[in-house]
């Protein structure tokens, strides 16, 4: 299967929170139904580097490194015998307005593009690693410290449930969607010591969102990261 996209992505934060099911609703694509942890449903808010990005193999200059900021949800979907567990994004923000162009044109995402950045000190026992993002006049930010030691998941964890899904949905109208492949190794994970959050989640993804401004996250997560490859083929159903 010829890989569209390939990337590394590394230093991946994750802040998970508990939402009711019945917010998604509107966002969920035709053909899935929510994945739960533990009888929950999860958003997450989501930082981390794109490094050395190539399209089809040649190399995305002068785009190839890049901030991702995220805000996304968890789905199954049923197939044969066989459950498929992917994520939707509610939006997706990049510094660049030609790969949100482009994420948009060819695949119908939810892209913007505002000014982000990001901080990292990984030489030391304890890391930190920061991403900030300008909304209007005002940069938000997601940060954490987190144990330099990198530590396998552990099976049936909540980490094992937010970082392992390997399908990406996107919603393209009310009937149909699409289906695409995204490919990594079973990533590695550093204990978060402590986290920063500043969001202005109703300015950044609706009111539907803007209540998670006064919730502190259920957990916070930081995955070293890997190589990634995103499938070109994408399948279409109802």
């Amino acid at each position: 299967m010829t890989n569209f996209l390939t990337a590394r992505w590394e230093n991946l934060i994750m802040a998970n929170y508990v939402i009711d099911p019945a917010v998604l609703e509107s966002y969920l694509p035709a053909g899935t139904e929510p994945d739960y942890f533990e009888g929950k449903t999860y958003v997450s808010l989501v930082g981390f580097m794109f490094l050395n990005t190539k399209i089809f193999g040649i190399p995305a200059w002068p785009f190839h490194d890049f901030e991702e900021i995220n805000l996304r949800f968890y789905v199954t979907r049923k197939e044969g015998g066989i459950t498929k567990r992917g994520v939707v994004f509610i939006n997706e923000t990049v510094p660049h307005r030609a790969v949100a162009w482009l994420a948009n044109r060819i695949y119908r995402e939810k892209y913007i593009a505002i000014p982000t950045k990001h901080h990292w000190n990984t030489d030391t026992e304890q890391l930190q690693v920061e991403y900030y993002w300008k909304v209007q006049k005002k940069w938000n930010h997601l940060k954490v410290s987190a144990d330099g030691r990198k530590e396998d998941m552990r099976e049936n964890s909540i980490e094992e449930f937010i970082f392992e899904h390997y399908y990406g949905y996107t919603k393209i109208s009310t009937l149909y969607t699409d289906e695409y492949k995204v490919e990594h190794p079973r990533w590695q994970v550093h204990a978060v010591s402590s986290i920063d959050i500043d969001c202005d989640f109703e300015m950044m993804y609706g009111k539907n969102f803007s209540h998670l401004a006064d919730q502190q996250p259920s957990s916070v997560m930081l995955a070293t990261g890997s190589p990634i490859s995103v499938k070109w083929k994408r399948s279409r159903f109802q």
